[in-house]
C-alpha cells in the first residue's frame, strides 16, 4: 500500500539522516493484532543513536503532525504504531490491482539479468518417479517467480544420459532383453532389466566389472554400445514428454550429460595447464581444500565422471548464456558435489562460479525410506497424476454434473493437487508420499484455492461486474483484513525470490483464500447497495489468487 511509504517518509522526517529510507522500510513490521494498528516501527536501533530509551523515542515519534495522512499514530511500548487512512488505502490498492491485473506485484530489480536453472534432469531408461517431481515443480516455480521479478530465465533439463548405469543397462539388455518387449513397453522393460542387473550383481559382483566395461566401450564410440544407447534415450524422452505435458512444464534446453562429451577434453586440458590435476591411487583428482575430499576428474580406467561433465557444462553455459546466477535445483544429497565443482571452477580462474548456487530440497519418502529405482521401490509420477485427475473428475461430476469441459477442469484440478501438495511444503523438508493426502480436495490444498477463485468468478458473473473501481469504499473489519493481505503480495513475491522458496507463495494463497471465505460467509456480497465495491474487492482477490497459483505452476478453472 502507498500508506507504508507515507509512514516511512513520516519516520524519516522525524529521525533525520541517521537511517536511510530503505533501512526504515526494512524494519517495518505488522502488529500481530489488528487493533494495535496496521504497521509498526521498532525503535530499539535508535536507542544508541539518540542516547535515549526506545520507549521515549517511540513517544516522541508518535507526536508528529499527521495531517490526515493516517487515522492516528500511537506509541506502544518501544514501537511506533500507525493506523492507516483505510478509505484512501482501499481505493488506491483496488485501483492498482484492477488496473495492473496479473502484473500486480511485478518487480524490476531483475531487469537485464539472466538466471539459469538446472532442473528436473531425470535419468534415461528409468521411470519418471515421484522423486523427480520435486526438482521439476520447485525449479519451474522459482523460474516463474524470477520472471515476475524481471529476470530472463533459461530452464535446462540436464538429462542423465551418460554414466556407468548405461554400461550396466547395455549389459543387462544383451543378457536378458527382448527387443519386442522393450519396443512395446520401453520404460517398464528397461527398468526391469536395470533392477535385475543389480539383483544378479549382488550374487555375482563380476557383473559390475562388465557394466563398467560396456560404459567404457560407449565412451570409446563402440557401434553396438552407441546404437543401444541412442535407442534407450529416444524411447525415454518420448515417455518423459508425456509427463511434462501433463505438468505443463517447458524447457529451453534438453542438453544432457552426453552433450558435453566432446567438450570435456578442453576442461581436462585447462586443469593440466594450471597444474591442478594430481594422481591419487591411479585416478586424477583436484584438491579443493582441507575441509573437503578431492574432486575426482578421471577414474583409473580413464573414464570421466559426473563432476567432470558438470565443470564442462558450467563453462559452456556461462559462455553461451552469460548468466547472472545459475541455480542447480537438485536434492540436498548433492551438496558436497556442487561445492567441489564450484571450487574447481574458481581454481581455474572462473570468478563467476560464486554466482552458481545449489538449491537443495528434501526427499519424497515412501514409508519413511528413500525411493530407489535399482531396488524397484518407486512410485510412477504419471500413475499418481492420472489417479488425481480421475478422482477430480469423479468429485466434479458428483457436485456439478452440468459443468462444461469436465475433462479439462479435472485435469487442471488433479494436476494442481499434485503440484500444490509438493510446493506447500518448505523445499528443504522431506515429504512423505501419501496418495490420500495429495488427492484431498479439502483443507490446505490446491483444489481449495482453485475453488475459491472459481467461487469468485460465479459471484462476478451473477453481479455483472464490469471491472470498474468504485469511488467510495465502505471499510469493515472483514474487508480491511482482505485488503491488508492483498497489500502483502509484492513483498511475498520478493521474499519467495530471495529465499528461492515457492512454499512462501503457497502459504500466502492459502491465507488469502481463508480470509476471503471468512468474508464470503459473513458479508452479503450480492443484492446490496455496497455490491459494486464488494465485487471490486472480490475481483482483486481472484486476480491475486490466480497469479499466485500461476507462479506455482497451477492452473485456475473458472468453474468447478
Amino acid at each position: 500500500m502507498n500508506g507504508k511509504h507515507l509512514f516511512v517518509a513520516y519516520l524519516q522526517d522525524h529521525i533525520g539522516t541517521d537511517l536511510t529510507f530503505e533501512q526504515i522500510e526494512a524494519s517495518i513490521e505488522k502488529p500481530k493484532q489488528i487493533q494495535l494498528g496496521d504497521l509498526a516501527f521498532p525503535c530499539f536501533q535508535l536507542a544508541k543513536i539518540f542516547k535515549k530509551s526506545p520507549i521515549e523515542i517511540a513517544k516522541e515519534l508518535a507526536q508528529g503532525n499527521i495531517s490526515g495522512e493516517f487515522e492516528k499514530i500511537e506509541a506502544v511500548g518501544s514501537y511506533v504504531n500507525v493506523f492507516l487512512n483505510k478509505k484512501a488505502e482501499a481505493l488506491s490498492l483496488l485501483t492498482q490491482i484492477l488496473k495492473e491485473k496479473e502484473a500486480y506485484a511485478n518487480h524490476r530489480f531483475g531487469h537485464g539479468k539472466t538466471i539459469l536453472l538446472d532442473l528436473s534432469s531425470p535419468n534415461i531408461a528409468k521411470p519418471f518417479s515421484m522423486g523427480h517431481l520435486r526438482s521439476t515443480v520447485i525449479g519451474s516455480s522459482i523460474a516463474a517467480i524470477s520472471e515476475k521479478c524481471g529476470y530472463q530465465t533459461v530452464k535446462i533439463n540436464y538429462i542423465g544420459d551418460w554414466g556407468t548405469q548405461f554400461g550396466k543397462l547395455i549389459s543387462a539388455y544383451l543378457k536378458w532383453g527382448e527387443e519386442n518387449k522393450v519396443r512395446n513397453n520401453p520404460i517398464e522393460e528397461l527398468t526391469k532389466l536395470y533392477v535385475r542387473f543389480h539383483e544378479e550383481a549382488e550374487r555375482d559382483p563380476s557383473l559390475n566389472d562388465e557394466g563398467r566395461m560396456w560404459f567404457k566401450k560407449l565412451e570409446d564410440h563402440d557401434p553396438k554400445a552407441k546404437e543401444l544407447w541412442v535407442w534407450f534415450k529416444e524411447v525415454s524422452l518420448e515417455a518423459f514428454q508425456k509427463i511434462y505435458e501433463l505438468l505443463d512444464v517447458q524447457f529451453d534446453s534438453y542438453n544432457g550429460e552426453a552433450y558435453f562429451n566432446d567438450k570435456i577434453d578442453a576442461s581436462v586440458k585447462a586443469l593440466q595447464e594450471k597444474n591442478l590435476l594430481e594422481l591419487s591411487e591411479g585416478a586424477q583428482v583436484v584438491r579443493v581444500g582441507d575441509d573437503l575430499p578431492p574432486c575426482l576428474i578421471k577414474k583409473t580406467d580413464g573414464a570421466t565422471l559426473y563432476a567432470t561433465r558438470d565443470i564442462t557444462a558450467a563453462i559452456y553455459r556461462k559462455s553461451t548464456y552469460d548468466f547472472t546466477e545459475a541455480l542447480y535445483v537438485v536434492g540436498h544429497e548433492q551438496s558436497l558435489h556442487f561445492e567441489q565443482v564450484k571450487r574447481v571452477l574458481k581454481k581455474l580462474g572462473h570468478v563467476w562460479a560464486d554466482h552458481m548456487h545449489h538449491v537443495p530440497f528434501g526427499l519424497i519418502l515412501q514409508n519413511g525410506k528413500k525411493m530407489s529405482t535399482r531396488k524397484g521401490k518407486t512410485v510412477l509420477l504419471e500413475t499418481v497424476i492420472l489417479e488425481a485427475v480421475k478422482l477430480a473428475e469423479q468429485n466434479i461430476r458428483s457436485k456439478n454434473p452440468e459443468l462444461h469441459e469436465i475433462a479439462t477442469v479435472a485435469r487442471q484440478v488433479g494436476v494442481g493437487a499434485v503440484i500444490f501438495h509438493d510446493l506447500k511444503n518448505e523445499k528443504g523438508n522431506d515429504v512423505e508420499f501419501s496418495l490420500e493426502m495429495m488427492l484431498k480436495f479439502e483443507g490446505d490444498t490446491g483444489p481449495y484455492v482453485q475453488y475459491t477463485a472459481a467461487r469468485i468468478q460465479t459471484l462476478l458473473n451473477k453481479g455483472n461486474f464490469t471491472g470498474n473501481v468504485p469511488q467510495e469504499f465502505s471499510i469493515g473489519s472483514e474487508s480491511w483484513g482482505i485488503l491488508s493481505v492483498l497489500s502483502e503480495f509484492p513483498e511475498v513475491v520478493e521474499l519467495a525470490f530471495h529465499r528461492k522458496e515457492p512454499s512462501i507463495i503457497s502459504k500466502y494463497v492459502l491465507k488469502l483464500s481463508h480470509k476471503f471465505n471468512h468474508y464470503y460467509a459473513h458479508v452479503k456480497i450480492l443484492d446490496s447497495k455496497e455490491t459494486p465495491e464488494r465485487l471490486a474487492l472480490c475481483a482483486a482477490v481472484q486476480i491475486v489468487l490466480k497469479e499466485g497459483l500461476r507462479l506455482l505452476g497451477v492452473q485456475t478453472p473458472n468453474k468447478m
